[in-house]
């Protein structure tokens, strides 16, 4: 088995590709597209960052590479057509929302396959976070563990959901793994070598995603601990402490110098008064009046003018975490978030088998804390943080993360906790080989062999069985796909996945005329043509009398909810609707009804 292993989680990887390649070309663009896709082509094209600041430039420019070549494809006839004079690019500030929907769907561009081409780099992505999974995985535990915790990573439905998107959230993972692991390899091995790659890995953390801003207090307690190692080891607290200090900054610099080319090439035909201008505006919504006076006039100055645009976008990221999004959950609808949100969904929302593993793994380690003698704590304490490094790492990671999603106001999906996904992998996969380890009893080791080996078939079963509606999986407890509705939308469920199929269900039935609420990143008119026609909450239910009626499980949901934590805005414009069974539900997320 272990010379099958590496062969074994490339046909996985492989696998999860070609599922992820078939589902998202039925699918229609997905609401955060429509701002990401554009924004990275009049990057690459027109070299100005006015679109989307909010996110780093570097998943949007790998999304856009492909779009650079899209007239050179057997199928292609036409250059793409950028919209330059239209006043959402020429005069209104980060009208990202209306210059996307217009770039993809009225300027004369084949949205299909913009959207296609450009959710190829995202799967690349994907690839390359298994890859690295693997490979620190098997440097640590061997390699049956780093094939258990691939194939943990290939029939993860929220990475085959999120993984084909053109959005910051896998890139995400893939930045917080692919920093750490070398910045630990780092702190274990500290040459020239890999002390820039831990800079350069850094660096590109920091142009992936602003949330990737979480390295910073984390790479620094490492060092810390680090530090506290050391200092056990050759008792010269002092030396050990300004060395590990000084290569930590080293990193940190390394990583924000390698920020200012990249955000120099994004601004170079970006107008200097434009920046400033749209850089004011922005500010001047901060709540800490003087960072936004600081961005503002670091905006003005040409030196600092890249910088400027980094850090208004780190700022703006930071108010949409504090303000929040309207968010519905368990029958509530606010926009100030609740505490118990990303638990609950991380509960319904990954494989049951998953938790199950968990907990195994949660009661080996359990298991292996023996502290007979509470003055051997300090040494025991001690030899951990020496032989258990990686390990404790790894946790002290995923307390940092969750602990800051916990607190935030943005509740809209699993996927923002993606990042400590690949983490729990791992350190599930490192605890069951101590298991086996352990296990001198061969009839013993067959049991324990054979029930790690239903629960992965009941993983992988269950993830297989989503297909091609990855988005819209719960497991048991929420029961199933067909449920999920009920306790979560937005990205959980409904992200406007499903306006493609719906398009080709009202074809099939021979459709004449339907209404449509949609909550995405499509047009319905731009798939369904005349037959489509706008519906709104607020709509008098009358005028869908002897109608087709079709609905966004977000909007329905919204409209069937109670507001909470001061939430003032209407939540019960869809209760008429009760009184109906849909016809069938598109994806398990968009509602049909015909209305008598």
């Amino acid at each position: 088995m272990k010379k099958l292993s590496p062969i074994l989680s490339i046909a996985f990887i492989i696998l999860m590709l070609i599922l992820t390649t078939i589902s998202q070309k039925q699918e229609s663009a997905i609401m955060d597209e429509v701002a990401h896709i554009p924004a990275g082509y009049s990057y690459l094209t027109q070299k100005d960052m006015r679109l989307n600041p909010e996110h780093p430039p570097l998943l949007k420019d790998l999304s856009a590479i492909p779009l650079l070549f899209i007239k050179n494809l057997p199928a292609g006839k036409q250059n793409i057509n950028f919209p330059d004079q239209i006043k959402s690019w020429t005069d209104e500030i980060n009208s990202q929302w209306d210059f996307g929907f217009k770039f993809l769907y009225n300027s004369g561009n084949n949205a299909d396959k913009i959207i296609f081409w450009s959710r190829i780099p995202m799967l690349l992505l994907l690839i390359l976070l298994g890859i690295f999974i693997y490979r620190w995985t098997k440097e640590l535990y061997g390699k049956i563990p780093a094939l258990f915790a691939t194939i943990l990573f290939v029939f993860s439905p929220t990475f085959l959901a999120h993984g084909r998107y053109v959005t910051t959230d896998v890139g995400a993972a893939f930045a917080f793994f692919f920093a750490s692991y070398f910045f630990i390899k780092f702190l274990k091995n500290q040459n020239t070598k890999n002390l820039f790659l831990a800079g350069i890995a850094f660096g590109i953390a920091q142009l992936i995603k602003f949330s990737l801003f979480l390295l910073l207090p984390y790479f620094g307690l490492l060092t810390l601990i680090w530090i506290y190692i050391k200092w056990r080891e050759n008792k010269h607290f002092w030396k050990t402490f300004f060395k590990n200090i000084g290569l930590f900054l080293i990193v940190l610099v390394i990583g924000y110098l390698l920020v200012y080319p990249v955000y120099m090439f994004h601004i170079a035909n970006y107008p200097i008064e434009k920046q400033i201008s749209d850089t004011t505006y922005i500010a001047s919504q901060f709540p800490f009046k003087k960072a936004g006076e600081a961005v503002i006039w670091m905006s003005k100055q040409p030196i600092l003018r890249p910088y400027a645009q980094y850090t208004l976008g780190l700022f703006m990221v930071f108010l949409r975490a504090t303000g929040g999004n309207t968010t519905y959950f368990l029958g509530d609808v606010t926009n100030q978030g609740w505490r118990n949100y990303f638990p609950i969904v991380y509960a319904i929302k990954e494989p049951l088998a998953l938790h199950i593993f968990t907990i195994i793994a949660l009661l080996i380690a359990i298991w292996q804390i023996r502290l007979r003698k509470f003055q051997d704590f300090k040494l025991k304490i001690e030899n951990w943080f020496k032989k258990y490094f990686v390990e404790i790492s790894m946790l002290i990671f995923l307390a940092i993360y969750w602990g800051a999603s916990l607190t935030s106001n943005l509740n809209i999906g699993v996927r923002h906790i993606l990042p400590t996904f690949p983490f729990v992998y791992i350190l599930i996969s490192g605890q069951i080989k101590k298991l086996f380890e352990k296990i001198h009893n061969k009839n013993l080791f067959r049991i324990c062999g054979v029930g790690l080996g239903v629960l992965l078939c009941w993983y992988m079963i269950s993830s297989l069985l989503s297909f091609p509606y990855y988005l819209t999986y719960f497991n048991e407890l929420a029961g199933g796909n067909k449920n999920g509705h009920v306790y979560v939308t937005d990205s959980n469920l409904d992200w406007g996945q499903d306006l493609k199929r719906l398009a080709e269900w009202v074809e099939k039935n021979n459709i004449p005329k339907i209404y449509i609420d949609y909550f995405g990143g499509g047009i319905p008119s731009y798939y369904l043509g005349d037959k489509a026609e706008r519906w709104w909450g607020n709509r008098n239910p009358a005028e869908a009398k002897g109608k087709w009626l079709a609905i966004s499980a977000t909007f329905k949901q919204q409209g069937q909810a109670q507001p909470t934590k001061g939430w003032t805005q209407p939540t019960d414009f869809y209760m008429w609707l009760n009184q109906y069974q849909p016809v069938t539900v598109i994806g398990n997320s968009i509602f049909v009804y015909r209305i008598q």
